[in-house]
């Protein structure tokens, strides 16, 4: 007779465990439950039958599998907010009965915990790190830009503009920025670090408000795990391109809202260290001193009375010093893989199949000046990042290292119309004269195409060419850049339909509709193709025009596809799946359906645009 299950004790019961059952086993608040989940990056999740996990009960509840809360049981973070909480009675109670001595003992005690276990159990190796600082540099520029508030404390808000400086001076400094652009949300960038693409979002420098129904606590406590990461991974950085970590904070530039500017790159001392002479181990055996070299001719003269001079290696003879050391001299030996590494050398043809480097240096040419509307933070990185120099006007900040009257300036960032200049004189009229006026978005498009762009487009007052996003959100994005051939082949057809409307109004009325029905019929097949040649021959059509009507009638056909089988079999597959399946996919294909309609939209809307400049350009 086999062993008797009983019930709860094995199976999805026992591998799952709903919130309630894990606080009670922790012995922790709800809480301190979410953020150890956080830390140790814990979720819930879904069994595949909820009943039976839940030991019979359908009602709604959270479930996380046990091996995860037992992990949860060790974890030394929940021994000190133990403490912590036993601290805090402990204080309450001193403070209550006015013991101030005490309680201000106990203060200077207080339980603090320590994150670094954490960050090497989750991330093994250094580029794991970097993969997942995504978000974590999302959360840092977002606490960076926030006022302050009394649910978030002065320093913690310090500390998040600390790392983002430090970051932003990092990207500077190895010109690791590859894209950028403009959103309604804010700066988004991307840059490449030890081959891992990294992409975060900036704010803008407006007033951040934080919306009631928020809980902060939640994250405060992401926040917390984003710091310490962070801090691994910068010191990372900077120590492999020799800086020093952190770097030091000039307070009078930083009083005078320097930015970036305010924290200075120093370079680590790189001392020659002499190398450690090993010292040679010596043993003392029968009141003789013996070293290792004294074993090793033992050894060696033992080798060579035993065996005879043929059986010894001859590629590998030992030869003594003038030291009286024994070396052993190193034969160089055929590799049998010379011919493989001869064919896997690159050629001539395979390094020009390779991809184009970036441009790092593409700005290192020219001289920026900042206009007092522009956002300085956000250009001064641009810029900075591919090798340009930039000033501004104090009014933006302290710490710029050119003034406006310096010759050197080759573009000026401006964004407000033109205005005529009546009090100018002629060194002014020169100077302006000698300088591009350029919009902001003419920088970010230069960055995206990797080329410095006509300034004519962007000039001051200009209406702005669309600025595109250079990330690929998902497959099938509207590209415009993809469309050019497209573009033609329809001017192409459009040119051709156009005469060929043209041609059949100017035959009869009668004879025009007779056309347009039979060539339309004449698409299906070849037996209806030639009745239709017989038509329009008794009709007195031009085969000419009428060979037209045919293809414009098969372009027709073929922009309609006949998607009736791919529905069918598309309706037989979704009678296989359940609700839970039919309610995800219908949701997968709103989405593609709510993109392909915005995508054919901006289609169609630049190949009217198109449209209507060819008619200019041809009046």
């Amino acid at each position: 007779m086999g062993r008797l299950r009983q019930k709860g004790q094995a199976g999805a019961a026992k591998a799952y465990v709903t919130r309630s059952a894990a606080i009670r086993k922790l012995q922790c608040s709800l809480a301190d439950f979410r953020r150890l989940c956080i830390l140790k990056g814990i979720f819930p999740r879904e069994p595949k039958s909820r009943k039976r996990a839940n030991k019979g009960s359908s009602a709604p509840t959270t479930f996380y599998y046990s091996k995860d809360i037992a992990y949860l049981a060790h974890e030394p973070v929940l021994k000190k907010l133990r403490e912590h909480k036993a601290f805090a009675k402990k204080l309450s109670r001193a403070l209550g009965r006015g013991e101030w001595s005490s309680a201000k003992s106990l203060e200077g005690n207080k339980p603090v915990y320590r994150l670094d276990h954490i960050i090497k159990e989750r991330y093994p190796t250094f580029i794991d790190a970097l993969r997942d600082i995504d978000d974590a540099l999302c959360m840092i520029f977002l606490f960076a830009s926030l006022p302050s508030n009394p649910r978030i404390p002065p320093s913690l808000i310090e500390n998040c503009s600390r790392l983002a400086a430090e970051w932003q001076l990092y990207i500077m400094r190895s010109q690791s920025l590859r894209k950028a652009f403009l959103s309604i949300k804010g700066v988004y960038y991307q840059a490449e670090v030890m081959d891992q693409t990294i992409t975060w979002l900036v704010p803008y420098q407006f007033t951040q408000n934080i919306p009631i129904d928020v809980d902060v606590r939640v994250m405060l406590t992401f926040l917390e795990l984003y710091q310490t990461l962070l801090g691994f991974v910068f010191f990372k950085l900077y120590t492999d391109v020799g800086l020093v970590y952190p770097p030091p904070l000039d307070t009078k530039r930083d009083e005078s809202a320097a930015g970036v500017g305010a924290y200075i790159l120093q370079e680590a001392s790189q001392k020659a260290e002499k190398p450690a002479v090993p010292k040679v181990k010596v043993v003392e055996v029968e009141g003789r001193q013996v070293s290792g070299k004294d074993v090793y001719k033992t050894i060696k003269t033992l080798a060579s009375s035993t065996f005879k001079a043929d059986d010894m290696d001859v590629d590998s003879p030992v030869v003594e010093n003038k030291s009286g050391d024994i070396d052993e001299e190193f034969v160089v030996q055929p590799s049998k893989s010379d011919a493989e590494l001869a064919s896997s050398l690159p050629t001539l043809l395979s390094l020009k199949a390779l991809p184009q480097s970036i441009n790092t240096a593409l700005f290192a040419p020219y001289t920026f000046w900042l206009s007092r509307e522009t956002s300085r933070p956000v250009f001064e990185f641009l810029v900075r990042s591919f090798g340009g120099r930039i000033g501004w006007p104090t009014s933006s900040g302290g710490g710029s290292p050119i003034d406006e009257s310096d010759d050197s300036i080759t573009h000026v960032i401006i964004d407000r119309p033109v205005v005529e200049q009546h009090s100018e004189n002629e060194e002014q009229r020169e100077r302006r004269l000698k300088r591009k006026y350029v919009q902001p978005q003419w920088v970010v498009d230069s960055i995206n195409a990797g080329k410095i762009l006509l300034e004519a487009p962007y000039a001051q007052g200009e209406t702005l060419p669309p600025h595109l996003s250079p990330f690929g959100e998902y497959e099938g994005a509207y590209d415009p850049a993809a469309l050019t051939n497209e573009e033609a082949v329809a001017a192409e057809d459009e040119s051709e339909i156009e005469g060929e409307d043209e041609e059949i109004e100017d035959a009869e009325p009668q004879n025009a509709e007779a056309l347009q029905t039979v060539a339309t019929a004449a698409v299906e097949d070849s037996v209806a193709l030639r009745a239709a040649e017989l038509a329009a021959e008794a009709a007195g059509i031009d085969p000419s025009t009428f060979e037209k009507e045919v293809a414009k009638s098969r372009r027709k056909s073929k922009k309609v596809p006949s998607n009736g089988v791919d529905e069918a079999e598309a309706d037989m597959n979704k009678m296989m799946m359940s609700n839970k399946q039919k309610k995800l996919y219908e949701k997968v294909k709103h989405s593609q359906n709510k993109r392909n309609l915005e995508r054919s939209k901006l289609e169609e809307k630049k190949r009217t645009l198109d449209k209507q400049k060819r008619k200019s350009q041809t009046t």
